[in-house]
């Protein structure tokens, strides 16, 4: 199963952090999951670690493509049809960040591993 991972959900997993819940931890580590990360959440960490606002992600950001690569995660790239789904998306959730991560999961068929329950009004398969 190919999973997207929400910018939360890596963080956490990559410090082990409890908040992860057991079902989403469990499916990141399954042997059959296929871990997929969006350069949107590395342009989050790389907004946000600066500003104080996600300072948790300032050694994620440090190395992100190492860390990703030896966890066995893969990059996805925002293409223009998923800043354009994106953009297209009715304005239930403001985040842009979080817009791009449903429109990315719409589009390539994966649940999005995420904690934020107002990802569900957009239809996407949210595994928490």
């Amino acid at each position: 199963m190919r999973l997207l991972l929400d910018t939360h959900a890596l963080i956490w997993w990559f410090e082990d952090d409890p908040r992860l819940s057991q079902r989403a931890r469990a499916a990141i580590g399954a042997t059959r999951s296929q871990v997929v990360v969006s350069t949107a959440t590395a342009w989050e960490c790389a907004i946000k670690v600066p500003t104080g606002k996600l300072p948790q992600a300032a050694a994620l950001l440090a190395s992100f493509r190492p860390l990703l690569a030896k966890a066995g995660f893969d990059l996805l790239d925002m293409s223009l049809e998923h800043i354009l789904a994106a953009g297209a998306l009715p304005r239930f959730h403001g985040d842009p960040f979080d817009r791009v991560l449903i429109a990315q999961a719409l589009a390539e068929g994966m649940p999005l591993v995420s904690k934020d329950k107002e990802l569900d009004r957009y239809g996407v398969k949210r595994l928490w």
